[in-house]
């Protein structure tokens, strides 16, 4: 057992700290290296186009100066990441060949052939009929093409991104029981299946936390007390553990959104958490966090996320923490990124009396400054509708930047508006009530209740359903707001089901929000 630790340095260097501060030590030695890993995924995508050398000694140079062991973490974790839907065993077979071709290619005195000869007997594995590595629904086009061209086309080839994280942490007892089986073999499903879960998380994060990880594993499995070690080891690795589930909610979000829809869902979470800020409070702050995160995201810089996020939860403490209670009492902790996980853990609040909405004028809309004027209505709906989460509002940003793409170019850019407004003002009072009424009793009521509450609803609308469809229809209706109603809930996803929702119920055949 200890033999197989020891061997293996991606997963356990020398443990002189623990936590996450251990986690950022051995970062720092490795990511030098990963920085250039990232661009061997896609040797072929770009490196071919400066020749076939240039790309044999990259690999080359990083298989040696990671050693074999390293080189194949990296290769597993980094086609994890990219083949999101892959099965383990798939992920396994690619592993093997990549790193097989890296070692015997790499080898001293051999023919410089070798790689490109390698290379291309591992593409058209690929498009046999009976290919191990990953399926994708673009490798049968990219297998119509020849050489090179087959080569670039293979690379450029990933799935998208899992909505849905389906990684569930063992108890200490299965982890230590499957870790002392096998220790090579744990490790690897661990790896598979944490960074398929969570590959939208920057790359030193979850680098750092798988990592962590499995050097809690190896350690606190061959303790004489394991279950001290594990609450130990937990404590310390819960600032990276949390990390890594928020950035990968955000950067997916990012990854949906875009950087300007992603401003408008952070004003909105920000708005429902605390209704009595003003605009020109949380607009800055919504600026500053797309920013972070858009420069954080994709950076292979150890520190980038912790240290802006470090440097946007103080700016929020500062500008709120004398406005609200909450907030308040979450800037309090000595610890800035706890502070953040805190504070992205409020529910929303109770919506304030406030005056009548006031819509934008057509002549706003149209003007240079439109995008703000339709983010400012939308903070102030937001505030007003605090339980209608903003993967649901976004439908109305959608809409709306529909609108103004097509009217404002329009020869009577009023008379379109006006007819839009119309169109909506049927349709968005029914959205917000609805949507208002099922999140906000899922928010308040234990997921018993809430199903109970649910179900004589539906018993209301559907008095000819049968005990079984009625059970069906509510556990169907449950999921959908345990997924869709949380503030952190998977964008793409919940913008499908919101979508089908909204068609579901559509009566004028052509409904501006669906």
């Amino acid at each position: 057992m200890l033999g197989w630790v020891s061997h293996c340095c991606f997963f356990c260097t020398e443990r002189k700290s623990s936590g996450s501060d251990h986690a950022l030590l051995w970062l720092h030695h490795t990511m030098k290296a990963a920085v250039t890993f990232l661009l061997l995924l896609s040797v072929a995508t770009h490196a071919e186009h400066r020749g076939r050398p240039y790309v044999r000694d990259k690999v080359c140079q990083e298989f040696k100066t990671m050693g074999k062991d390293d080189f194949r973490a990296m290769t597993l974790i980094m086609n994890s990441r990219k083949f999101s839907n892959a099965t383990f065993e798939e992920i396994s077979h690619l592993v093997h060949e990549m790193v097989s071709l890296a070692e015997t290619c790499c080898a001293d005195g051999v023919d410089p052939s070798c790689y490109d000869t390698g290379s291309s007997a591992l593409s058209a594995k690929s498009c046999s009929p009976d290919s191990p590595f990953p399926a994708h629904p673009g490798t049968a086009a990219c297998c119509l093409h020849q050489g090179l061209e087959q080569k670039l086309c293979l690379a450029a080839l990933e799935h998208p991104p899992r909505q849905l994280p389906h990684y569930v942490e063992p108890s200490n007892e299965e982890l230590c029981e499957a870790f002392k089986k096998d220790p090579k073999d744990f490790a690897d499903r661990f790896l598979h299946e944490y960074v398929s879960s969570y590959g939208q998380a920057p790359l030193p994060v979850l680098l750092g936390s798988t990592r962590n990880f499995l050097s809690m594993v190896s350690t606190c499995c061959i303790s004489p007390s394991p279950t001290v070690c594990f609450l130990k080891e937990k404590l310390q690795r819960k600032t990276l553990s949390l990390l890594t589930l928020m950035s990968n909610r955000a950067c997916s979000r990012l990854a949906a959104y875009g950087k300007d829809k992603m401003k408008f869902s952070y004003l909105t979470m920000l708005a429902q958490k605390i209704p009595s800020a003003s605009f020109e409070d949380l607009s800055p702050l919504a600026e500053d966090a797309a920013e972070m995160f858009s420069q954080c995201c994709d950076s292979v810089a150890e520190d980038c996320i912790q240290q802006k996020l470090s440097e946007h939860t103080t700016k929020i403490c500062a500008t709120l923490s004398a406005k609200d209670k909450r907030f308040a009492d979450c800037c309090e902790g000595k610890n800035v990124m706890q502070n953040y996980f805190c504070i992205s853990s409020l529910q929303p609040a109770v919506a304030p009396k406030l005056p009548e909405l006031q819509k934008p004028t057509n002549k706003q809309l149209c003007d240079d400054n439109g995008a703000l004027h339709t983010r400012r209505y939308m903070f102030e709906l937001a505030r007003r509708h605090t339980n209608v989460p903003d993967v649901f509002l976004g439908k109305l940003y959608d809409a709306s930047e529909n609108v103004i793409k097509e009217c404002c170019s329009a020869k009577d850019a009023s008379s379109c508006l006006d007819g839009k407004r119309q169109q909506m003002g049927t349709e968005l009072p029914a959205f917000l009530e609805k949507t208002d009424q099922l999140c906000g009793q899922y928010t308040e009521l234990n997921f018993l209740d809430f199903k109970k509450r649910l179900r004589d609803s539906i018993r209301q609308t559907r008095p000819d359903a049968s005990p079984e469809l009625l059970t069906q229809l509510t556990d169907q209706r449950a999921d959908f707001a345990s997924t869709c109603c949380p503030a952190n809930s998977p964008p793409l996803y919940c913008v499908a089901q919101v979508t089908a929702e909204l068609a579901s119920t559509c009566k004028q055949g052509s409904c501006m929000l669906v």
